[in-house]
């Protein structure tokens, strides 16, 4: 038998539900912890950001209207995906993290561990962080929280899979859609995760994902007028500051980058409440009969 050529992966970007090559044509190679050359990766521009950015927000009113259990559905359905294409993803992580294959897998169980809990907190969050205040006078008064938008996430350098998770998975699970930036060195975790979502019950536009070079997409997010909140995860010190500045333009939330030695450890529900509003409302109680009892 004659050998025959492997036929190699294209990897594409993940935008509004589609896999469109980056607008500028563009690509760079990616390469393993020891310099081989493993594919060439879309370089995103400044327009796939714009896109990405209409694509979530075109998105965000009917997974942000979704109930919470509803939302944890789909969540789960994700990490049954991920568990069913284990093998391929402990291939990428051990090539991007210059891992073994055992230590890779051991990365990949706890990844999808992870989505699965956060798809769990999903119904949760609001009975934790929400509820019913003690005031003074005739009336009801009660908080709930609220997701806050579209959300850029830039995913930590290093970690390409269990962090790029452990970010993008409480942004969504709390009801906001996110553009997010996978890391620059190691990004074909996060477009192999593109395709999964495209598989799964995530609808188009909540997840979109770019590769390319950090700064260069992170920063038309940071000043972008549609954009309501960034995680600067996967930014250095000085990247960090000027897009901490460009933010402001529109007071965006803002989570600074926050050093994270062991990415395994329980994550708590720091990251589930950074991008959530809480709204509050006053509510007469009315008075019942002439005792002047309230209810």
């Amino acid at each position: 038998m004659s050998d025959r050529l492997s036929v190699l992966k294209t990897y594409k970007l993940y935008v509004g539900g589609k896999f469109p090559r980056s607008e500028s044509g563009r690509v760079y190679e990616v390469t393993d912890s020891k310099g081989k050359w493993l594919a060439n990766a879309p370089q995103s521009s400044r327009k796939d950001a714009r896109d990405a950015v209409v694509a979530a927000r075109k998105a965000f009113g009917g997974w942000s209207g979704a109930t919470a259990y509803n939302r944890g559905q789909v969540l789960y359905r994700v990490a049954e995906m991920l568990e069913g294409r284990k093998a391929q993803f402990v291939h990428e992580v051990a090539d991007a993290e210059g891992l073994s294959k055992s230590r890779a897998a051991e990365q990949v169980e706890a990844t999808i561990d992870r989505w699965v809990w956060y798809a769990g907190w999903t119904d949760k969050i609001a009975q934790v962080v929400g509820g019913g205040n003690p005031v003074a006078g005739p009336y009801f008064n009660l908080s709930s929280p609220e997701p806050t938008g579209v959300v850029a996430v830039l995913a930590p350098q290093e970690s390409s899979f269990l962090g790029l998770v452990s970010v993008v998975a409480p942004v969504i699970a709390t009801g906001n859609t996110a553009i997010v930036v996978a890391s620059e060195k190691s990004p074909l975790p996060a477009l192999s995760l593109g395709e999964v979502l495209a598989t799964s019950d995530v609808p188009g536009g909540v997840v979109n994902v770019l590769s390319g070079r950090t700064a260069e997409i992170a920063a038309p997010l940071a000043s972008h007028q549609d954009v309501n909140a960034i995680d600067l995860a996967g930014a250095d010190e000085v990247l960090a500051k000027e897009l901490e500045i460009a933010a402001a333009d529109n007071l965006k939330r803002v989570l600074r980058p926050q050093a994270v030695d062991n990415w395994t450890a329980t994550p708590g529900i720091d990251r589930l409440t950074a991008f959530l509003e809480t709204k509050t409302v006053w509510h007469p109680t009315g008075s019942l009969g002439a005792s002047g009892s309230s209810y």
